[in-house]
């Protein structure tokens, strides 16, 4: 039996559990805090693909969202604020008082959820988002469906549904490093990508539809992630990169190549985005797996979803799940080395 194992206890004294579940040349852990993602690892390969804690307690002072499931509304709403039928709604300003950030303070992200399935490859966790919380309508249940398959694929599915109009974003917030401990700046990406969304100094999309070309964000053939912006620094990714005007069926989007490792990630998904942010803001922690510290650009996050603030902004695919639909969004992750 594939029995979940104590790793720590909340604040509020909840025990907090993890489960280990194997496929596909594939081992990865997850707990029933956040839906976090807290290890994955690939056969053949040393070191942790993901950035995480040992220990819980570090996740509660230091992870930037490592490994995470946040929502209901994963990214960022301007101002908090978005109306649904006429009627308007502000939740929760978690982001320097100015904007929603992954569903608020107490979002899905940071908050204690159930094993519903545990088998020795897959994990499926639940949460009843309720009504009211963090601002939002309706009560919102939502599955996270984690299932490690043949050929090095780590399937994320999440499935969403409500009793009210609502706003329904969720993703992976997990970052990736596929070398060898160093920041990830060599690592070669390619995203399948036309178009990025500009963002104002809030993070919040211009609602501007911009050409990659020219630019340091395109990404349509491979290349380093250590690009130069205008101003002959480092770029600074933190922006969605759009696929389609809505979701689809799923289809290959990004690779990624380790040169110092031969580990690399294609990602397939059903999102019309990916926030593609490359972790610069992120601050040394304390130990995290295979005794590194993390500081900037240790990882990179791959967040496949809705574009950011889409509820504000005409000609942005939809955000809004009704009673009666499942929203389900998929994104296979898979792994090689060599």
């Amino acid at each position: 039996m594939n029995a979940p194992q104590p790793f720590g206890k909340t604040k509020d004294g909840e025990t907090v559990s993890r489960v280990t579940i194997s496929g596909g040349g594939l081992t990865a852990k997850v707990l029933n805090w956040g839906a976090v993602v807290q290890d994955l690892r690939l056969e053949g390969h040393d070191h942790a693909l993901v950035l995480g804690f040992d220990s819980f307690d570090h996740y509660l002072t230091h992870s930037p969202y490592f490994g995470a499931t946040p929502g209901r509304s994963s990214n960022r709403i301007a101002n908090g604020r978005f109306s649904i039928d006429g009627k308007e709604y502000q939740v929760d300003c978690n982001e320097k008082g100015i904007t929603n950030l992954h569903g608020g303070s107490d979002g899905i992200g940071v908050s204690m959820w159930e094993f519903e399935e545990v088998a020795d490859d897959r994990v499926t966790l639940k949460i009843v988002d309720k009504d009211g919380r963090g601002g939002f309508p309706g009560n919102c249940t939502i599955r996270a469906h984690f299932h490690l398959k043949p050929g090095g694929v780590f399937s994320v599915v999440y499935e969403s549904t409500t009793d009210q109009p609502t706003i329904a974003n969720i993703c992976n917030h997990t970052y990736f490093n596929l070398g060898n401990g160093t920041d990830t700046l060599d690592h070669e990406l390619m995203i399948a990508a036309d178009h990025y969304l500009p963002v104002d100094e809030r993070q919040i999309p211009t609602g501007e539809i911009r050409p990659v070309d020219g630019t340091a964000f395109d990404f349509r053939k491979a290349k380093p992630m250590r690009q130069r912006d205008a101003d002959g620094k480092q770029a600074l990714f933190d922006h969605n990169f759009c696929f389609s005007p809505e979701r689809t069926e799923k289809r290959p989007v990004i690779h990624v190549h380790a040169p110092s490792s031969g580990v690399t990630l294609d990602v397939l998904t059903t999102e019309p985005g990916v926030q593609f942010y490359a972790a610069f803001k992120l601050d040394e922690t304390p130990e995290g797996l295979n005794g590194f510290t993390y500081g900037p650009f240790a990882g990179f996050c791959l967040e496949t979803q809705v574009w950011p603030d889409a509820v504000n902004h005409k000609g942005f695919p939809n955000a809004i799940l009704r009673p009666g639909e499942t929203l389900r969004q998929e994104t296979d992750y898979v792994f090689r080395k060599g």
